[in-house]
């Protein structure tokens, strides 16, 4: 049977592009009802699209893939944006007033556009995440109804490559995907796998991927920083190719046998990982001072990115880790020893409930930002033909004829004289038909008249008076 109500979602991942389809349930719970992926390998890098004849082609492919699924057509799609160039930047707009005033919310949307207006060199504002308003000396949230003469707006900016926004939205209109919205990637997966309470007291959220690893510190339930490291999973799999291998089997021997902080005992001495070719084997101590040389070098970025957002000291939730990369075993043992920060949990599915089978869905956090996309989602992304009614053809009445000389003296005047004329005109066209029509009477008695005297003869006067006249002039007397 066809589904006629669903959300679906697209990621475009450096690894991966996948897309899903999910329909709400009444209790808040998500129903998986269908879930696509592609490689993105070879036309995306660090989150960027660099090939969007390929891309465009992959979007169609998973298009196809969840319409076979779900047995109907798929009218748009959300879709998440990231990327290596995506961060932060601060602002500050200040106002001075001229005597001590309540602020007003016009005050502050004037503030909040003139952040907007900030000259920024090939890049987007995507976002803003607005910090505090100051007032004096003091802090505020909210600051409308604070009086105050001189209030500073506080902003963080989260801005991007103008190039990635444009790409993306180039690439869905060649395969004809309309996009429902556009939202932050990184966003959408603090909104999955973070709590309210983390939020609040204070946290680092750290998405391990692919190609790139995106830091997000938020406190007071506020966005406080953003960045993202050219750094991930793929930059230590590529590392272990050194060891003579293609990169499929690095990145198994990666999740099989890799550790960030391997600890070879006297039982382990020597042991080796077997490669699928069975002619080859390596040391696990060998694979494992690779993996963790290039995961101590992500780790001490991610912690510097941390120290420089300037609340490495105000983490009260500690970190989280999210991402497939972070899968590997004791990555979460090496950011406490880096960080000295000992509360560190891995997140490896989100916060609310989504039902769908572990064959489709796995629980590892590769799809944290797929499925927060689905319940950031709120439109029906379902292609509904619309039944359009029949419209019975409406006769507009005839309108009665308005005097628009009803105010007007002049153009009363105007319009009598107007009327005089056309009677005088109509009286005399009456006369002049009268006229002709005696005229063409009479004209027709007299050729009656003359038609008749022809065909009766000479009159008995002419008859007489032509008699004597021959007597009297016969030829006879006048010889």
């Amino acid at each position: 049977m066809a589904t006629t109500e669903f959300i679906a979602a697209i990621e475009l991942g450096s690894s991966k592009v996948a897309g899903i389809a999910g329909r709400k349930n009444s209790d808040g719970s998500m129903q998986v009802l269908a879930y696509a992926k592609e490689d993105s390998s070879s036309f995306i890098r660090k989150g960027i699209i660099y090939n969007l004849d390929k891309t465009a082609q992959s979007l169609t492919s998973i298009i196809n893939k969840l319409e076979g699924d779900l047995k109907n057509s798929i009218a748009k799609v959300y879709v998440g944006i990231g990327g290596q160039s995506l961060r932060t930047v601060r602002n500050v707009v200040s106002r001075d007033l001229n005597e001590e005033t309540i602020i007003t919310q016009e005050l502050v949307d004037a503030i909040c556009d003139e952040n907007l207006e900030i000259p920024l060199v090939d890049m987007d504002i995507l976002d803003v995440a607005p910090q505090e308003y100051k007032i004096g000396n003091n802090l505020q949230a909210d600051p409308v109804g604070v009086a105050g003469s001189h209030i500073e707006g506080r902003f963080l900016n989260i801005v991007a490559r103008a190039s990635i926004k444009k790409n993306l939205e180039r690439c869905f209109e060649q395969a004809k995907i309309e996009i429902a919205d556009l939202m932050i990637a990184p966003l959408v997966t603090a909104n999955a796998v973070l709590t309210e309470s983390e939020r609040r007291s204070g946290c680092a959220l750290i998405d391990f991927g692919a190609d790139t690893t995106t830091i997000s510190v938020y406190k007071n339930n506020i966005l406080r920083f953003l960045t993202v490291l050219p750094l991930g999973g793929n930059s230590i799999t590529r590392d272990i190719t050194s060891l003579q291998m293609e990169e499929e089997e690095a990145e198994r021997l990666k999740i099989a046998y890799g550790n960030a902080v391997y600890e070879e005992n006297e039982e382990e001495e020597g042991a080796t990982c077997q490669l699928e070719d069975g002619n080859r084997s390596i040391e696990l101590r060998v694979l494992n001072n690779i993996i963790e040389a290039r995961t101590e070098e992500i780790i001490a970025n991610v912690w510097n990115q941390i120290q420089n957002s300037g609340y490495d000291d105000k983490l009260l939730s500690g970190l989280i880790l999210t991402g497939g990369a972070a899968n590997l075993k004791s990555l979460d043992e090496m950011l406490r020893k880096r960080s000295k920060i000992e509360k560190v949990r891995t997140a490896r599915n989100i916060r609310n409930t989504v039902h769908a089978g572990s064959d489709l869905i796995k629980k590892d956090g590769t799809h944290n930002t797929m499925l927060g996309l689905l319940f950031e989602g709120k439109e029906n992304c379902c292609l509904v033909e619309e039944v359009r009614p029949v419209i019975t053809p409406h006769v507009q009445p005839t309108p009665e004829p308005v005097n628009m000389f009803e105010e007007d003296e002049t153009l009363k005047e105007q319009e009598a004289a107007a009327r005089e004329a056309k009677r005088k005109r109509e009286e005399e066209d009456k006369r002049r038909r009268e006229e002709d029509r005696r005229r063409k009477e009479e004209e027709k008695r007299k050729k009656e008249e003359a038609r008749k005297k022809k065909k009766e003869g000479p009159s008995w006067f002419e008859k007489t008076f032509n008699k004597i006249s021959n007597e009297i002039f016969s030829d006879d007397d006048m010889k």
